[in-house]
């Protein structure tokens, strides 16, 4: 138990300094600095303690022994950086536009999420591959998706250093999320949120 104690606060440790540098290249430091911090709650931290496995998240240890995440579900309620923080599907916009600076710390956790979990074997195309599948089973605004779709494919053709810049994140926000007047409808369809024109 004290190894899994150390082993979790040691991962969620190096995942927020690798975010919070992030951050702060593209201008954002506050929310880098402030990223995850519920991770330390009991209803959290408890259980990513009793599933650590340090080679992928605890949570999805927990859904898999469990059938859901008590942490999972506190944390996406606390933390906007999620997609599922902006999700009401009793609203006519099922999925919401993620505000700039909340979407820019998606961008920040999944790619320290990746070079944490992956270390030695992560490459500029990580984040990529695990967004195309992972857009799949997520509900998220196709405003927002082109968004971090753009995102993630200059990581994977341009590396770090060329695509984060502050300006880089205005200019793709502006174009995918705010220049885009396109009015999504949505609809439930064999099991799975749709979005469309």
């Amino acid at each position: 138990m004290i190894r899994k104690i150390f082993g979790h606060l040691k991962t969620v440790t190096k995942h927020r300094w690798i975010v919070f540098k992030l951050a702060c290249k593209v201008g954002i430091p506050w929310r880098g600095f402030v990223h995850d911090l519920s991770k330390f709650s009991w209803v959290e931290f408890s259980e990513s303690v009793k599933y650590y496995a340090g080679t992928h998240s605890p949570l999805h240890e927990a859904k898999i022994h469990e059938g859901y995440s008590k942490a999972w579900l506190h944390h996406k309620g606390r933390n906007k950086h999620h997609l599922e923080y902006w999700i009401d599907t009793t609203s006519p916009v099922v999925a919401a536009v993620v505000p700039y600076k909340y979407i820019v710390e998606t961008v920040c956790d999944n790619l320290s999420a990746g070079i944490v979990y992956k270390a030695k074997d992560w490459k500029q195309d990580t984040v990529y591959n695990y967004w195309m599948k992972a857009k799949e089973h997520v509900i998220v605004n196709p405003k927002t998706e082109n968004f971090l779709t753009a995102v993630f494919t200059s990581v994977k053709e341009n590396g770090l250093d060329a695509t984060f810049k502050k300006k880089n994140m205005k200019e793709w926000y502006k174009k995918y999320c705010i220049d885009d007047k396109t009015e999504y409808k949505y609809e439930f369809e064999n099991g799975v949120w749709r979005s469309f024109v």
